[in-house]
């Protein structure tokens, strides 16, 4: 089966990651399945799952510091949704694919993504004004 199209996550940028962590799982029943630091993003990140392992995520998302691109996001437009992540089965086929059709990218090759993934960025320009984010989870 394909995941292309597949809602992975929706990404929640925050102040307090350990708060919403409580209020995610408290209010919603919803489990920590992964927390990791992405230096090179400026991020701390804890993506929270159903407890039936069925349907999406909601990652949440901290800045590491005031300089940190979430940092900023949070400067202009505070705590909430950031942007929303689709999986994709081949990352370099999809942006080709969209690219092909005209489509805004942030990035045209794929980077390193947490969770050990490959991620790339669709502009919100492209987007109706919301940042998609592909994603390709590691195959092992």
């Amino acid at each position: 089966m394909s995941k292309d199209g597949f809602l992975y996550h929706v990404a929640i940028a925050v102040k307090d990651i350990k708060k919403a962590e409580d209020i995610y799982s408290k209010l919603l029943g919803l489990e920590i399945v992964h927390r990791e630091d992405v230096v090179n993003y400026g991020v701390k990140t804890s993506m929270l799952s159903p407890k039936s392992g069925e349907g999406s995520a909601v990652e949440l998302i901290e800045p590491l510091d005031d300089n940190s691109p979430i940092s900023e996001f949070m400067k202009k437009r505070g705590e909430g949704v950031h942007h929303i992540c689709f999986l994709v089965e081949d990352i370099e086929s999809s942006l080709k694919a969209l690219k092909d059709k005209g489509v805004r990218l942030i990035d045209e090759h794929p980077r390193p993504g947490s969770y050990n993934s490959k991620v790339a960025f669709i502009h919100p320009k492209s987007m109706n004004g919301v940042l998609v984010e592909l994603a390709e989870k590691n195959k092992d």
